[in-house]
């Protein structure tokens, strides 16, 4: 009895394979073009993952890049399955999607922990593309060992009554034959892992020039981390919403104390939220419902008092408990404001039309180095996002992006 060409599990497989080709090539596109992700804001689940160094090997391959030869490749042998399709390159086909579909299924588990236990946040987009990676993994699993065995058949030419005999022992027959290969695509995406772990990826997301240059502040006369006084000014772009800038703040003093004194940072509130941010492409709710307010806060304490400032922007970044930092929330932060101020102080403060002034012209300044993301280190006509691990990769990222000298 002749077999159809396109049974129903080979049709999902080709459609399958096609979402997962689309979805991966515009995670890689959107590595080599950058800017914001259809459907995903600023500061959001989808820009953490994205712009972290998990998603790049070495900080030059995208991994969405491999991605993207693997399924391209996985759709090439899935057109050679067919009945029609003479045996040896059926055997052929069957076996490179083994060692293909583990690497996708291996790759697909350790993405999955990295951004559970590591980055702390999903990516919808590549959420779906390991889905499917695994789905994909389980159809090839599922039907390789009886498509083998008729594979193996055809190209022995045995009797019907053979081929029957043979095809009612297929768990013996042809189940480790399909482990084995299998399990050389789960070893490839440990070594995958592994090169990303040893290669320690470039911290700095992104770069470049920014349209005006971020001076006109007065270290003085604005919050600062570090001397005003200090050769080298840095203006950074944060937001207290986001995760990104609470790593990269505590390690701002160590940068600083390294430079003796030859180093500040002026802190310029971007707040990753439209209502006080035009450049911000689109709102995340999850982190930057209360973003505009929170910076105002924090404005109107350094404005009431310069010397209660640092205790707040350190409590703003501080962990509450447990390893998971979460941003404060509007009713604790000016909560805090009042205990460190007294609320005639800061309501007082808070209604200095210097508040609104500043944090315009550090919106302006975000703008004009790029808009889009923060935390952004800007010094001169130089800007940087970057993701430092420790205070060694930030001075690195200092002097490499920013153009600093050694300390």
């Amino acid at each position: 009895m002749s077999r159809p060409n396109w049974p129903w599990w080979r049709r999902a497989l080709v459609a399958l394979n096609l979402l997962a080709l689309a979805l991966s090539t515009y995670l890689a596109w959107h590595f080599l073009a950058g800017g914001a992700v259809v459907g995903c804001g600023a500061g959001g689940s989808c820009e953490q993952v994205l712009n972290s160094r998990w998603s790049s090997i070495g900080g030059i391959l995208p991994v969405s890049g491999l991605a993207m030869g693997v399924y391209l490749a996985m759709l090439v042998a899935g057109a050679c399955l067919g009945p029609a399709t003479a045996a040896p390159v059926r055997q052929l086909a069957w076996r490179t999607l083994l060692v293909l579909t583990g690497a996708a299924a291996g790759s697909a588990v350790w993405f999955i922990i990295v951004q559970r236990w590591i980055v702390g946040a999903f990516c919808p987009y590549c959420m779906a593309t390991h889905v499917t990676g695994l789905l994909i993994a389980a159809l090839v699993m599922w039907q390789a060992p009886r498509q083998l065995s008729e594979a193996d058949d055809d190209f022995s030419e045995v009797s019907r009554g053979d081929a029957e005999a043979r095809r009612s022992n297929l768990p013996n027959m042809k189940l480790l034959d399909t482990v084995s290969y299998w399990l050389i695509g789960i070893f490839a995406a440990g070594v995958l892992a592994a090169g990303q772990a040893a290669l320690a990826p470039a911290t700095i997301s992104s770069r470049g020039e920014s349209h005006a240059a971020a001076g006109g502040l007065d270290p003085r006369e604005v919050p600062v981390l570090g001397s005003p006084d200090a050769r080298y000014v840095i203006t950074l772009s944060f937001d207290y919403n986001c995760p990104h800038c609470q790593r990269l703040h505590f390690l701002l003093e160590e940068a600083v104390r390294r430079y003796g004194g030859k180093l500040a940072f002026a802190l310029c509130p971007a707040p990753l939220n439209s209502k006080c941010n035009p450049y911000v492409p689109q709102d995340t709710a999850a982190f930057a419902a209360d973003s505009c307010d929170l910076a105002r806060i924090g404005l109107a304490v350094w404005a009431a008092q310069r010397e209660a400032f640092p205790a707040f922007d350190r409590w703003m970044f501080s962990l509450e408990s447990g390893d998971q930092w979460r941003p404060r929330t509007l009713e604790a932060a000016r909560a805090r404001a009042i205990e460190l101020l007294g609320r005639a102080k800061f309501d007082a403060a808070l209604a200095d039309p210097w508040v609104d002034r500043y944090l315009q012209t550090s919106v302006r300044i975000f703008g004009d180095a790029g808009g889009t993301a923060v935390p952004k280190l800007i010094f001169g006509p130089h800007w940087v996002t970057s993701e430092p691990e420790d205070a060694d990769d930030l001075v690195a990222t200092l002097q490499s992006a920013l153009e600093l000298p050694k300390p």
